[in-house]
């Protein structure tokens, strides 16, 4: 069976904080961290034993270096990253409240990855794919929205698996309204969909998940994962429900921890041996044993700073419970 995840979009450096709970101006040092949605999700893939590929495009500078150096140590591969002199890597400064939660200000106008094309794109890298994933962040009106597009389409060609993860960031947009438009236009496009409380509405206009399930199912999507927190995550298909609650802890940081958990949640789905055609009639216990496989993830990675760094490997797992 193929294992190969594949995500596409940005790669960037998060500026993570010497100080929490408190503002910008209060924080006096900053410590670099490689993230980006698309780059954690293939991370925690790979550092629980799957494959994965990221598609993306860093400027030729010491930042764009030193993602791909870490992507590298990961063990994620990085042959169709693209390197440019057009642009700049994007940067991301990060502060934090004292429960961890985030707040970003963004440099990345425009960022290398932002200039991507779809021409770069080469069609039999996708041959061998399990699952493809994105995020709304390169989503804008720039030459990679429409090198998501192509992709979605050779993967979907492929047998593969499409998850999108919307992961919101206001901040990018001048418009929510083209924010919203943009993520509902890509969400028929998608086998699963995972978002979170904080996103529900603004996505769907509804406020409680099991309201917003009818038309996201109508849509086409055949998984909705479902995140809330510290209070756990859900997974659902038109039959079947799956819910998992974490172990209370003291969350240090909770940036990628969405990431985490779908990068998770999609390499436990593999291990089950569930195909983009079985998608929709996953049965409950498979869904449950996916959910608490990636709660059980992110109860250790909320733990420890930093996205990538600060995901658990499978023994980690395995030490945490006993059994995966």
């Amino acid at each position: 069976m193929k294992n190969k995840l594949i995500a596409l979009g940005e790669a960037l450096i998060d500026f993570m904080p010497d100080k929490t709970g408190c503002a910008f101006y209060e924080v006096t040092g900053f410590e670099p961290k490689v993230g980006g949605a698309p780059a954690n999700v293939c991370c925690a893939y790979t550092v629980l034993g799957g494959r994965s590929g990221m598609i993306t495009q860093l400027g030729s500078d010491p930042f764009g270096d030193k993602i791909l150096r870490e992507l590298i140590s990961f063990g994620i591969d990085t042959s169709q990253v693209a390197r440019t002199d057009e642009a700049n890597t994007a940067l991301a400064f990060v502060s934090l409240s004292p429960n961890g939660d985030r707040t970003f200000s963004f440099y990345r106008k425009p960022s290398a990855d932002m200039l991507y094309t779809a021409q770069q794109l080469d069609p039999a890298y996708f041959e061998d794919a399990y699952a493809f994933h994105f995020c709304s962040v390169d989503l804008g009106e720039f030459p990679m929205r429409e090198a998501h597009r192509r992709a979605i389409e050779y993967a979907k060609n492929s047998g593969a698996i499409v998850s999108f993860d919307p992961n919101l960031r206001f901040p990018l947009w001048d418009d929510r309204e083209k924010l919203r438009q943009t993520v509902r236009a890509f969400i028929p496009r998608a086998d699963i969909l995972k978002i979170s409380d904080e996103e529900l509405s603004f996505i769907t206009g509804e406020t409680e998940i099991e309201a917003a399930l009818p038309a996201l199912f109508a849509q086409g999507v055949k998984i909705v994962v479902y995140t809330c927190g510290a209070k756990g995550g859900y997974a659902f298909t038109q039959t079947a429900k799956a819910y998992a609650e974490p172990e209370p802890v003291q969350a240090v940081d909770t940036t990628g921890a969405g990431d985490g958990f779908i990068g998770a949640f999609l390499y436990q789905l593999n291990q089950c041996g569930v195909t983009a055609e079985a998608l929709a009639d996953v049965d409950e216990p498979t869904l449950q044993r996916c959910v608490d496989f990636a709660v059980r993830f992110c109860t250790i990675s909320v733990t420890r700073r930093g996205a990538m760094s600060s995901y658990p490997t499978l023994f980690e797992l395995e030490q945490l419970d006993g059994s995966c």
